[in-house]
């Protein structure tokens, strides 16, 4: 990015440290031109432009070709600008989220942030809490809103024994409750729906059929304000041991009142496995429907380990 020239694969193998080593310890032209060039692919996968630069009366020839990375396709537009702070604050959102759950696209945008070379000096938070992703179909739909396709899904609903194929236009993912959802309009129903991504069953499938990226646009607000009106409406009081792991989790979800902890939830299923996770530590007062969910669970539990019903 230090000139705008160019530097030939020569120059660069000789000034670049990680090179320069590997040719003092005896590595031979060739296993260094194989380095480079697999580092030059590396690069791109990570959004970053190379320039191939070659002879200008033969552009083909490219024995004397010289690499550049164009600082106005890598840079950020003229128009935009940050402070030291907020640069601190847009690499703590990069660290909070990790690579692996990042798009290509906010990858790219992180690294062009970096790159201003904004000196941070001043402590923003003490520590980086992590966001962890453990829905395999997380990655798939996140690709799928940002390239505004139709996807394609099994999708086991709460009550059914069999899983039902779904096709919907993705809009947004949300979490809530600790739980990954996708939002969106689905083809069948006509209709915006909420899916709990630890309901889809499989694999996801990413299809050709586009739709109009503006329909994105609010859907995840629209998705919290949906959940939270469900999670109005389901109320549980919970009888729950102090000092215990069920205290400590669900102490922080919910409001203490005279007969236990109200807590409000969405899916009365996935509510009721985690309750049933606690076993004797919490106690289900109210809905009974959750209270005989825990029970069945439990009591399913104790057959599998050879107790009596």
């Amino acid at each position: 990015m230090a000139t705008e020239q160019g530097l030939t694969k020569d120059a660069i193998l000789h000034s670049v440290a990680g090179y320069r080593e590997q040719s003092e310890s005896g590595a031979s032209k060739d296993a260094l031109e194989k380095m480079f060039e697999r580092d030059k692919e590396n690069l791109r996968r990570l959004g970053v432009p190379i320039e191939t630069i070659g002879d200008f009366a033969d552009p083909d020839d490219l024995r004397e070709a010289r690499y550049r990375v164009p600082t106005a396709e890598y840079s950020l537009p003229s128009d935009i600008s940050f402070t030291p702070a907020e640069v601190a604050l847009l690499n703590l959102a990069g660290g909070v989220w990790g690579q692996s759950s990042m798009s290509d696209n906010a990858r790219s945008a992180l690294r062009k942030i970096r790159a201003l070379g904004n000196s941070v000096d001043e402590p923003i938070i003490g520590y980086s809490p992590r966001i962890s992703l453990r829905e395999p179909s997380f990655a798939k739909i996140q690709d799928a809103i940002e390239s505004a396709r139709v996807v394609r899904f099994a999708y086991l609903k709460p009550g059914e024994r069999a899983a039902r194929t779904r096709r919907m236009k993705p809009l947004a993912l949300v979490e809530y409750e600790a739980r990954w959802h996708v939002h969106g309009i689905d083809l069948d129903a006509n209709a915006e729906r909420t899916f709990l991504l630890a309901r889809i069953t499989g694999s996801v499938e990413v299809t050709r059929t586009l739709f109009d990226e503006s329909l994105r646009e609010g859907a995840g607000t629209r998705a919290l304000r949906g959940l939270k009106d469900v999670a109005a409406r389901n109320v549980a009081i919970l009888e729950v041991h102090p000092g215990t792991e069920a205290s400590l989790r669900l102490s922080r979800r919910g409001k203490r009142v005279d007969r236990g902890i109200h807590i409000q939830f969405v899916d009365g299923d996935v509510f009721a496995d985690e309750l049933a996770s606690f076993g004797p530590e919490v106690r289900v007062i109210e809905p009974l429907s959750l209270r005989d969910a825990v029970v069945a669970r439990l009591r399913a539990t104790l057959m599998l380990h050879g107790g009596a019903a």
